[in-house]
């Protein structure tokens, strides 16, 4: 099984509530996302001196390191995937750190290395357009979570969301039943997608109010990380308070 090291490294967030989150992603892995996904994971909240080498890593932090990012996904010192979430930046935006980690860790889980797609044919069978295998982002707005224990955690989708756009009606789209279609984005929510007519335009971002919209991604987002090889990244330190 997955372990993953749930560190605190943030003034803003309590030891208290670390726990209590630490505690609903832990349900959350097992009764919801397992069911589905077919992955699970052991959460292990240790000190920021006391990573085992071999486990994952989900860092709460306090303040972004990159411009508009919430959390990302990185590596750490030995290639291992590990995800950061950053409190006072996602307090400030007026989101819940809960979701936010819940977020970086169900993707984490769902596409380690970055590197799925969903493969979307035109009429004649041939590829037309990429999607990026993520779980959390076209449901990503917190009012679409749901409530472990009294903690909000991010809605995520179902297998079904990427498999085709002629999906039955009666398929479920993601856990909280909002999405009604395949490839469908919520309000507040996102898509990345690579359309092989337009590949000079690289990955293009689609929201629900304002698709075809091109945005470059931020350092260290999952999709800058997807554009680039995983050779190139490079691996993830944070200090020890």
């Amino acid at each position: 099984m997955i372990q993953i090291a749930f560190v605190n490294q943030s003034a803003a967030l309590s030891d208290s509530e670390f726990q209590r989150i630490a505690a609903a992603l832990q349900t959350q892995v097992h009764r919801d996302f397992l069911p589905v996904w077919g992955v699970d994971a052991a959460i292990v909240p240790v000190a920021p001196n006391r990573i085992p080498a071999d486990h994952w890593v989900l860092a709460f932090l306090d303040d972004a390191d990159q411009s508009n990012a919430l959390g990302y996904h990185d590596l750490t010192p030995k290639g291992l995937p590990m995800g950061k979430a950053f409190v006072r930046t996602t307090l400030a935006d007026g989101g819940q750190i809960s979701v936010t980690a819940s977020h970086e860790m169900l993707e984490m889980l769902a596409d380690p290395d970055i590197n799925l797609v969903a493969e979307v044919d035109n009429a004649s069978g041939e590829p037309e357009k990429f999607y990026a295998y993520e779980v959390c982002d076209a449901c990503e707005d917190d009012s679409f979570g749901y409530e472990i224990g009294g903690v909000r955690v991010s809605d995520f989708v179902f297998p079904a969301f990427f498999e085709s756009f002629r999906a039955p009606r009666s398929a479920r789209f993601d856990f909280g039943g909002h999405v009604t279609a395949p490839f469908q984005i919520l309000p507040g929510g996102y898509l990345s997608v690579l359309d092989l007519s337009r590949l000079s335009d690289g990955w293009q971002q689609l929201t629900a109010d304002k698709k075809g919209a091109v945005r470059r991604p931020h350092p260290g987002s999952r999709r800058e990380r997807r554009r680039t090889s995983r050779r190139f990244w490079n691996p993830s330190e944070f200090a020890v308070i």
